[in-house]
């Protein structure tokens, strides 16, 4: 999807700042934004925008940080450098806020169990108005999701992260040397194979430049209980893309012809 199309602010670039300025009823992103330059600002200063200042109680939330240095890296072709420096500031990340203040931060929103119930509820919405390519993909997802339990509670026995919630390329800013992270309004505790989906599945690891996933993801000494999450929530977020994909409206597109059929493709790779 476009970053227009879910954008929840605008941007007020200056010449050492950057003011997000968000829409009217936006205040949990406001507020997840700035605790999340708070915390990182202490615990991995440089690693994201450094927090300024911050109104979160106006109609319109704003929050004031630093501006970074580099490019995002969404559209790049990622050689060796750009997979190390990417795997190097995600695992940063992930690791930055110490455990006893993790065990504080809420779990960041869009999580499993509550993405398992959205497709429940697009369904009805999506499966009639798809062509037969798709259509069979999201039967094949819809057959694997009801196998899961993801839609019940189930504890996970996995060691909790930092995660920055949105995995947009766009978001990593690449200066030649070192990669940093801008964007937490989806941010919270979460966990690392959630997390590395949220990269590997999200439209944009692939529509451009495609992200090398496997070797991205090889770049993580995944532990036996995180690799099979990895592949669950792998299938999750595709089916998720498929279905936000299939949304698109077709008299005025916001991704090019085919989109929609490419990621049915990708989720039945990842189902096999």
């Amino acid at each position: 999807m476009t970053a227009a199309s879910w954008s929840t602010h605008a941007l007020d670039v200056g010449p050492e700042t950057v003011t997000k300025r968000f829409r009217p009823g936006s205040h949990a992103q406001s507020e997840r934004e700035w605790r999340a330059l708070s915390l990182l600002g202490v615990h991995a200063p440089g690693l994201a925008p450094a927090p300024r200042r911050a109104n979160l109680g106006a109609d319109e939330p704003t929050v004031v940080m630093s501006r970074l240095p580099g490019g995002p890296l969404r559209g790049q072709r990622l050689g060796d450098r750009q997979l190390d420096a990417l795997a190097s500031a995600v695992g940063e990340v992930y690791a930055a806020v110490p455990a006893h203040v993790l065990a504080e931060v809420p779990v960041r929103p869009g999580h499993r169990r509550y993405l398992a119930g959205r497709i429940r509820e697009w369904t009805p919405r999506a499966r009639p108005r798809v062509g037969p390519e798709v259509g069979r993909a999201m039967d094949r997802g819809l057959e694997w999701l009801a196998g899961t339990g993801l839609v019940e509670f189930r504890p996970l026995d996995v060691r909790p992260v930092f995660g920055p919630g949105d995995g947009n390329l766009a978001n990593y800013l690449w200066d030649g040397t070192r990669v940093r992270i801008v964007d937490f309004e989806e941010s919270g505790r979460s966990d690392r194979p959630f997390e590395l989906a949220e990269i590997t599945e999200h439209v944009a690891a692939w529509v451009d430049e495609p992200l090398d996933a496997e070797a991205f993801l090889g770049r993580f000494d995944l532990d036996a209980s995180e690799r099979p999450l990895l592949a669950e929530a792998r299938r999750l977020l595709a089916l998720v893309w498929l279905f936000l994909l299939s949304f698109d409206d077709p008299d005025h597109p916001r991704n090019p012809p085919g989109t929609a059929e490419r990621q049915a493709a990708r989720l039945s790779r990842l189902l096999a």
